[in-house]
């Protein structure tokens, strides 16, 4: 395979993990193995997947209740379910949450490898063009370096701040909730880390305050949202 493939494998029973992780390693595919929903959660706003392999039955966060959050954030990335789940009803949820595929456990990993081969096909191996930078108002947002950049001038943003404002960039001009920020950022969204939360916002604004146009607004009891269209008089 010439370009590397990066998987999110979400999966709790570690050799199961450990398994499927080798196997596909093997094959020539990156995975990175998250043990519950709310690791898995965070490890997705870490890195960039070109599919993400989810169990459903996981602790902390079911693999429905992650899927549906990787959604809120990437509505293209490919979603594949590992389930021990037989019932129809469970495959129809899956799908109807935006699943490519769904596999039952116990499976070989010949049809594992097939079906993730199906769907990388599918989707062109869902490499989207220019995912490094993000331009916000006069800004350019390098999300793999953490840094700002405009009027010649540079800032380096630390692991949180930069993403936060990684969220916000790609949900520009929507609400993107407090809970998924917390969850995708701290792995919890406790009252200690919602008013940390309101810290780092704080200090976004003051690092995009150049250009007026650009505001993060608050959405009472929801989330915020981003957005760099002029104002008009």
């Amino acid at each position: 395979m010439n370009d590397t493939i990066n998987i999110l494998l979400v999966e709790d029973d570690i050799n199961l993990g450990y398994v499927i992780q080798d196997n596909l390693g093997l094959l020539g595919y990156n995975v990175h193995l998250s043990k519950d929903g709310k690791e898995g959660l965070k490890d997705f706003n870490s890195g960039k997947y070109d599919l993400c392999l989810l169990d459903v039955m996981l602790p902390k966060k079911d693999g429905f209740s992650l899927a549906e959050d990787i959604r809120k954030v990437d509505a293209e990335v490919p979603i594949f379910f590992l389930t021990a789940r037989t019932m129809e009803e469970d495959r129809i949820k899956g799908f109807k949450m935006g699943a490519d595929d769904y596999i039952t456990k116990p499976f070989s990993m010949d049809e594992l490898q097939l079906r993730i081969e199906a769907i990388l096909k599918r989707t062109g191996k869902h490499i989207k063009v220019d995912t490094d930078k993000i331009q916000i108002g006069k800004y350019w947002f390098d999300i793999v370096n953490y840094q700002l950049t405009a009027d010649g001038e540079e800032k380096k943003l630390t692991k949180k701040e930069a993403e936060i404002l990684k969220l916000l960039a790609q949900q520009k001009d929507k609400v993107v909730e407090r809970e998924l920020i917390l969850n995708m950022v701290w792995g919890d969204d406790n009252y200690f880390n919602g008013r940390s939360l309101d810290v780092f916002i704080t200090k976004l604004r003051k690092y995009l305050k150049s250009d007026p146009n650009i505001q993060i607004k608050n959405i009472h009891g929801i989330g915020f949202v981003l957005s760099d269209v002029p104002k008009v008089e």
